[in-house]
């Protein structure tokens, strides 16, 4: 039975083990700093065994789906000992360090730069979800590093799991990321502390709030341990993007305070120009 490893066993990585073993057939082993981690995948049935990086010889294929702070050092050690045939591939949203960190090591070519945009505000082994990535874009990044078999392999594997493929430069992925997703979880988390702190009644949160900020707020539940990093690895480009954010506020905040309301209808207008894009 063909064998993938997966560390790091949260939702991302828990998600794709469930999906390679329904769909691919694969056998996965796990790796986790976390033993409760361990323990809860292989009750839930998401891995079938753990097993240590001195096992990653005969492996197919490594996921690689620790905290993006992480990840360079741990694909530094997976390269280091994977086999001839092995397919290393990682889901950091923000790839530019971790692909300058790989550029120089003897085996880069066994690596494929990913990022499956999907996800939830959950963590751990217990979010992992069946059918997560159906119909949602697997980024891949500086392809024409990757040997071309290995490259044709992550495509094979993106295709099972229904997902789209969209290839472009790292620099292109961490800038445009930080637009369409760091930035709507800093609003997101800013949004649910700024209510936190007026609204000192949390039955009244609970009883009035709508459907509306329920999912204006759902990130907000999202992992500190997760997201820390990547707003941090993708400092400069998040920092333009909440340039722009608060300069839209502060217009907005003007525009109440001086009753325009044809000003403030034309901003909602053109914010819903999105419902073109998003449908």
């Amino acid at each position: 039975m063909k064998k993938a490893v997966v560390i790091g066993l949260g939702l991302i990585g828990g998600s794709m083990a469930l999906e390679w073993k329904k769909r691919l057939g694969y056998h996965i082993a796990g790796i986790d700093l976390n033993a409760q981690h361990i323990q809860k995948a292989l009750e839930l049935g998401i891995i079938d065994e753990e097993t240590t990086y001195d096992q990653l010889w005969d492996a197919e294929i490594v996921l690689v789906a620790v905290p993006v702070n992480h990840i360079s050092t741990v694909l530094l050690q997976v390269l280091d000992r994977i086999g001839e045939d092995t397919l290393v591939m990682d889901v950091g949203s923000v790839k530019g360090h971790i692909c300058a960190a790989v550029a120089g090591h003897p085996r880069r070519e066994h690596f494929v730069a990913a990022h499956p945009m999907a996800g939830t505000e959950h963590s751990g082994p217990e979010a992992a979800l069946y059918d997560l990535f159906d119909g949602k874009v697997m980024a891949l990044c500086e392809v024409g590093e990757s040997h071309w078999k290995l490259l044709d392999r992550a495509l094979s594997i993106a295709k099972a799991l229904h997902m789209r493929v969209k290839m472009m430069s790292p620099a292109d992925h961490d800038l445009h990321t930080a637009y369409v997703s760091h930035l709507s979880h800093v609003s997101s988390f800013m949004l649910g502390k700024t209510v936190l702190e007026i609204e000192k009644d949390e039955s009244q949160i609970f009883d009035l709030a709508s459907t509306g900020f329920a999912s204006t707020v759902r990130l907000a539940k999202s992992d500190a341990q997760m997201w820390c990093p990547i707003f941090l690895e993708n400092k400069v480009n998040v920092l333009k993007a909440l340039n722009e954010y608060l300069k839209n506020l502060e217009h907005f905040k003007h525009l109440l305070e001086t009753d325009q309301v044809q000003g403030i209808a034309e901003d909602i207008r053109q914010a819903n120009y999105i419902r073109k894009i998003l449908k």
